[in-house]
């Protein structure tokens, strides 16, 4: 078959992906399809980081700023709603450049992993969900752990969602969500080069994070997220990094500083979470940021692995 040609930036938070999608759309005609799981959400902008009109510099952006924070979505929702906006952008003689740092959202698409449709239990899942309001979320990883410890290992508990969703399949099925992944597998359509950006020195990494939670601040954080928390949100919605941290704040509970320094550790967390992630993937061309005098000699670094792959 005829695989539709994919280029996919992956890596942590605030290593560049954003920037380096935008410049390889305009060196090789793409549009960019977004694989993050908060920036699917209207009103999430600057806490979720989404690049504005300026930094998109005219390159459509799909998968981005559609859904109302009332709205739930699902990894099979995504998975079928970027695959259609893929074939469009292919069937238009554009490249897809698939942009993000959500994992799970990434390797459902790209692998073509097929999800089962009988573990789905809305019933079971309310009740999951209720437990979650009485017991905590720490008391349902628990349970996840001795049922399902690789998986659980991948899962923070801001991930609410995703925790009761491989309880309910475990609970429907009987069938572990790694199992059920393992399981899963089917040709995929794409043929993707994957390029991850990562920083050798660790701190190097970290700065930019820290960086960047002071320019949200200083760009209007607070008042983000004091509007959205004060609506209606789902699990999952509510549970977004800027957001979450500054509650305590809003409740008079903690300073400003303090909430700040939680969102930097909550986010330099984030990162280390997602690099585990992405290290499993073999397919990766690594470029470590922190190895380049300029931004420029970085993005034509990744320009000649993408030459390369399309054999030019």
């Amino acid at each position: 078959m005829n695989r539709i040609p994919i280029v996919a930036v992956v890596g942590p938070t605030a290593s560049g992906k954003s920037d380096l999608a935008v410049e390889i759309c305009l060196r090789f005609n793409g549009e960019a399809v977004s694989a993050d799981s908060m920036q699917i959400y209207k009103g999430l902008d600057i806490s979720t980081a989404k690049p504005t009109e300026e930094e998109k510099k005219g390159v459509p952006h799909h998968m981005m700023d559609f859904l109302d924070n009332t709205e739930s979505f699902s990894v099979a929702e995504y998975q079928k709603m970027a695959g259609e906006c893929i074939r469009d952008i292919y069937s238009r003689g554009k490249l897809p450049v698939i942009v993000g740092g959500t994992g799970l959202y990434i390797d459902t698409l790209l692998n073509n992993i097929q999800l089962k449709e009988d573990s789905f239990d809305e019933a079971l899942r309310e009740k999951l969900l209720e437990r979650v309001e009485k017991e905590g979320i720490e008391n349902l990883l628990d349970e996840l752990r001795g049922i399902d410890p690789e998986y659980a290992e991948k899962m923070h508990p801001n991930n609410v969602k995703r925790i009761v969703r491989a309880l309910e399949v475990w609970y429907s099925s009987g069938v572990t969500m790694t199992q059920q992944i393992a399981d899963s597998h089917a040709e995929s359509p794409y043929d993707v080069c994957f390029i991850g950006l990562d920083a050798e020195d660790r701190d190097f990494l970290y700065e930019r994070i820290n960086r960047r939670v002071g320019i949200m601040l200083e760009n209007g954080l607070e008042a983000e997220a004091k509007d959205y928390l004060s609506q209606e949100n789902t699990a999952t919605s509510s549970q977004a990094i800027g957001c979450k941290e500054l509650k305590p704040y809003f409740n008079g509970e903690i300073t400003l500083a303090e909430a700040s320094d939680n969102l930097r550790q909550a986010t330099r967390r984030y990162a280390k979470r997602q690099l585990t992630w992405f290290r499993r993937n073999k397919e990766i061309n690594w470029i470590l940021i922190d190895k380049f005098n300029s931004k420029a000699e970085m993005q034509n670094t990744a320009f000649e692995i993408i030459k390369k792959w399309k054999g030019e």
